[in-house]
């Protein structure tokens, strides 16, 4: 528009100039090297008006010629851009199928023309792994590290395919790394939990799951069940390395919190009985039980290994004194009255504990008691009745 107006101004400028001096058109001799022109000034502003619009025609031309030359190869690239994401697209949708191999072919056919290439060679690479071929696998991963280098999503596939993999040593490595730099991204929390798990890493998975829990990436299930396993998994560690005494130790050092948390004393009775450490098991069992009757604790007394069995039965029998239709409570009792052959003992036992609540253990038990007593008759209508109880049961 600024080259236009410009011309227009000079001829009208040349065609003031040219009427005012009509009559004296002047002389304009032009000499390069042996030649020489001769043009009136009229001639010479004519001449010099026609070269300039010529020169902003051709301008004009040639801007042209490249815009539409810029415009066709645009076209042709666009056009490669929209097939290259329809054939990722397409491979995305033969992975979610799990046809691999359709899969790896479309996603890489046309990968240098995506703009995103990185993610046709993490899809490949997914593609590869399915597939079960460890080279293409590492071909298309490290072709994704050539795109960008310090992407998370090349990462976290190849631990993901490392866990795939059971290369759990490698993932953890590499997840150590990840976790101090994004400490709350919920896929590396859960790829740790994983590994956490199948390396026995019990001390790490008891600090994740309180992250994993404010993250909401476990449900209360599932975080009392890790935390117990992480619990049993720590003792059973300190047992194998330092035995009883390293299980004491780490017993006393416990929180009174978890000192109170029954599913815990009894992981660490069972651990002590392992280790031979039934007395001191006992010590524990007993502290606990005085202060709550626990139902589940309670049948532990007669599986620990007592020398004296006395001190146990003076526990069972004030937990009777205050509660007798504690039916866990009863049934310990009598069980222990059995091995001190204290059959009528042991019958009354058994008895208060089955009034309570039907358990095919009592039932053998009361009649061993009656069988003792010479009490055939009633034995066998027990006997019968446990049988009974088992063919329902089955």
């Amino acid at each position: 528009m600024f080259r236009l107006i410009f011309l227009f101004i000079v001829l009208g400028l040349g065609l003031f100039v040219g009427t005012q001096f009509s009559d004296q058109q002047g002389y304009v001799l032009i000499s390069v090297a042996d030649t020489t022109t001769e043009m009136s000034v009229t001639t010479l502003v004519i001449f010099v008006i026609a070269a300039l619009a010529a020169l902003f025609l051709a301008e004009n031309i040639i801007k042209r010629g490249l815009r539409a030359t810029s415009v066709t190869w645009n076209w042709f690239s666009v056009r490669k851009l929209k097939r290259a994401r329809r054939y990722t697209n397409e491979g995305i949708i033969k992975l979610l199928e799990g046809d691999w191999k359709t899969a790896e072919k479309k996603v890489t056919r046309w990968a240098n023309h995506h703009d995103m290439p990185l993610l046709c060679y993490l899809i490949a690479a997914e593609a590869a792994q399915g597939m079960g071929d460890e080279n293409k696998r590492k071909k298309y991963l490290a072709l994704a590290l050539e795109q960008d280098k310090t992407s998370l999503a090349v990462e976290i596939t190849q631990i993901r395919q490392m866990i795939r993999n059971n290369q759990y040593s490698d993932a953890h490595t590499h997840l150590e790394k990840l976790k101090g730099q994004y400490p709350n991204n919920t896929i590396i929390l859960n790829l740790l939990k994983k590994t956490y798990q199948r390396l026995r890493l019990w001390i790490a998975l008891d600090e994740l799951l309180p992250k994993l829990k404010k993250a909401k990436l476990i449900q209360d299930e599932e975080y009392q069940s890790l935390y117990y396993q992480a619990q049993l998994g720590k003792m059973e560690e300190v047992g194998q390395q330092k035995g009883t005494s390293g299980l004491l130790a780490y017993w006393s050092n416990l929180p009174k919190k978890l000192k109170q948390d029954e599913q815990v004393v009894y992981l660490m009775i069972k651990q002590l009985m392992l280790h031979k450490g039934d007395s001191e098991a006992y010590v524990i069992l007993r502290d606990v039980l005085k202060s709550s009757a626990s139902e589940k604790l309670l049948p532990l007394l007669t599986e620990i290994q007592l020398p004296d069995t006395h001190p146990a039965i003076v526990l069972l029998e004030g937990i009777t004194l205050k509660n007798n239709n504690h039916a866990e409570a009863n049934s310990a009792l009598g069980q222990l009255y059995l091995r001190e052959n204290k059959w009528a003992e042991a019958q009354h036992a058994f008895e208060q504990a089955l009034k309570q609540r039907v358990n095919i253990s009592d039932y053998s038990y009361l009649a061993d008691a009656l069988e003792h007593q010479n009490m055939h008759q009633a034995a066998g209508d027990v006997s019968r009745k446990a049988l009974s109880l088992m063919t329902t049961d089955k």
